[in-house]
């Protein structure tokens, strides 16, 4: 289609001979995401990896992240990712090849991380168990 008249800009881009002024940027609340459990992402801190792949050399504790699930099963799907429970902390190499990898097939991807998810799961549920008990103050008798 051919325009037959030129495009013409409706609102000024001076006014009064004065740039017009920017409003504020207001900044929105991040979308909650179902699954989100920062418990227990927090657990995943200061720990080692628990991921340990067979030829990955680990690497420093201060690269340890929170590694979810890749697979459905876990929640995890296009766009979406595995509810925050579903999570193993590990190094930043073995996230990386966990993840983007080609020295493992899916299958022991996946084997490799449901090893580390039941320990790690256990672990984490102990923890979570002694912090979140009362403590009792000696009474005297």
């Amino acid at each position: 289609m051919k325009r037959t008249t030129p495009l013409r800009r409706k609102s000024p881009l001076r006014a009064n001979g004065k740039p017009m002024k920017r409003s504020a940027m207001r900044r929105g609340r991040p979308k909650k995401r179902a699954g989100h459990d920062p418990k227990m992402l927090a657990a995943c801190k200061g720990q080692t990896c628990w991921l340990i792949l067979p030829g990955v050399k680990c690497a420093h504790r201060s690269t340890v992240v929170p590694c979810h699930a890749n697979w459905g099963e876990f929640g995890k799907g296009m766009g979406l990712k595995a509810a925050d429970k579903f999570t193993v902390p590990g190094c930043a190499n073995c996230h990386r090849e966990l993840d983007q990898g080609k020295r493992f097939a899916k299958e022991e991807k996946r084997e490799f991380w449901t090893t580390a998810y039941s320990a790690w799961s256990r672990y984490r549920e102990m923890n979570t168990m002694a912090q979140s008990a009362p403590e009792f103050e000696d009474v005297p008798v």
